[in-house]
């Protein structure tokens, strides 16, 4: 039992370092999602030390390295918990809000109904959907009589993806900024009392062995993204599937630079993928908003047939009641880091900006 609890640390402690290195290779980036899983392993590795072990140099060694890489790893995910106090307000009005359900559907998934029913359900004003095809879209369209506006873009490269909103779209694109084949949409939501909403829809590609085996291409779209939105003074919300977990460097690293903030700090980590596996999940689909909202309500909904769960928030337009609030702090180092992610995107002859 010694050794095996010993190997089960170096494990923990290899898998809390390797992130550390900062490469971009996919096996060390998939290091920053399984950080409640990490936590739940130290603390169980703990729990044998203090019944198995007896009192030994090898026995205390043991017992710092689990309780470093606990500390460690609680530090990334306590803001994702009701221990952390919330970052966005709650909603003190709902006179005038706005609705969203972000939803990836897994593009083999030919269970339309079970979308379809829950959209009829909730009523969200906007609707964002991920890896749809054009067989997606043909059901999908079903919706616009409750929801007339939209944006579509349809691929059968697991990258589609689809906008449908209750209110007008304007100056609406669909934008390949990274790579070509993988698109992202933006636009202006023009709500009932004209207030405009600028929002972005993202889905990069993630690092791994069967895609992409860095996340130089993923990092540089959140990165041209973020300084977009820095540019602007519009309310704004970005939301979609990042393929990054809330707590990663890069996703911080997005939020310091765009200014946006975490609906979902100090409320849940409402972890999205896996649908299928409850050992396995982490928050891959997001939403940040700028300090002009408050959140009435976010949550997970129930299981459509995806590998994700869609997300399903609302928030109110209340721009006085955050406008103290601020993210995440955006320092030198930060603006260094962006300018290396970049740098690195250049080298690729099909980076576009």
């Amino acid at each position: 039992m010694t050794w095996i609890i010993v190997s089960l640390s170096v494990v923990i402690l290899v898998a809390t370092l390797l992130p550390l290195a900062k490469h971009p290779h996919w096996s060390v980036r998939a290091m920053e999602f399984p950080r409640l899983q990490l936590v739940t392993m130290a603390a169980v590795a703990l729990m044998l030390c203090i019944v198995f072990f007896k009192l030994s140099l090898l026995s205390v060694i043991t017992m710092f390295v689990l309780t470093a890489c606990l500390c460690f790893q609680l530090w990334w995910i306590l803001p994702y918990t009701p221990l952390w106090p919330v970052e966005v307000k709650h909603a003190t009005s709902n006179t005038q809000t706005m609705s969203i359900l972000t939803a990836n559907v897994l593009q083999t998934n030919r269970q339309f109904s079970l979308l379809l029913s829950q959209v009829r359900a909730h009523q969200p004003d906007i609707l964002i959907t991920l890896e749809s095809d054009e067989i997606w879209q043909q059901h999908l369209d079903s919706l616009l009589d409750i929801l007339p506006y939209s944006v579509k873009c349809p691929q059968s490269n697991l990258y589609g993806m689809h906008v449908y909103s209750r209110h007008p779209l304007e100056d609406a694109t669909c934008e390949y900024i990274v790579e070509e084949d993988v698109p992202s949409i933006h636009a202006k939501i023009k709500l009932p009392s004209n207030t405009i909403i600028q929002a972005h829809f993202l889905h990069p590609a993630p690092p791994s062995p069967t895609e992409n085996k860095t996340a130089i291409e993923r990092d540089a779209e959140l990165v041209i993204v973020a300084k977009r939105i820095a540019k602007h003074a519009l309310p704004t919300i970005v939301t979609g599937d990042l393929n990054d977990v809330a707590w990663s460097p890069t996703t911080r690293l997005f939020r310091k630079i765009s200014g946006l903030l975490d609906p979902r700090v100090g409320r849940g980590m409402f972890n999205t993928f896996h649908a299928d596996y409850p050992f396995a999940r982490w928050p891959l689909d997001h939403l940040f908003s700028s300090h002009h909202f408050t959140v009435v309500d976010i949550k997970r909904l129930a299981n459509i047939g995806s590998d994700h769960f869609a997300l399903y928030a609302e928030l109110a337009y209340q721009p006085v009641e955050n406008e103290n609030t601020t993210g995440l702090d955006l320092q030198r180092k930060d603006i260094n880091r962006s300018e290396e992610i970049l740098a690195r995107a250049k080298a690729k002859p099909n980076i576009k900006y």
